[in-house]
């Protein structure tokens, strides 16, 4: 498969799992970021949404995406 076809799946794969994540820190954060300016909002949101993206979201779905790829190879995946 082409490095753009695998980089465009796994994109794919992240949006759901970020959209969650950024609802959820918005949700939880609401009491505190209300009347706050956008970019102090964003100044509390977007370190929190790179923590959980490069630690939580993009390993388990590259793990999800190995192993579905090796299921289809027909090999196993560990």
């Amino acid at each position: 498969m082409s490095i753009f076809l695998a980089r465009a799946r796994l994109a794919a794969a992240i949006m759901l799992p970020a959209w969650l994540l950024i609802t959820l820190l918005l949700k939880l954060w609401r009491p505190v970021i209300a009347g706050l300016p956008e970019w102090q909002v964003a100044a509390i949101i977007v370190p929190q949404m790179i923590v959980g993206m490069v630690f939580v979201i993009i390993p388990i779905t590259q793990g999800i995406l190995v192993r579905l790829a090796a299921r289809k190879q027909g090999l196993q995946a560990d």
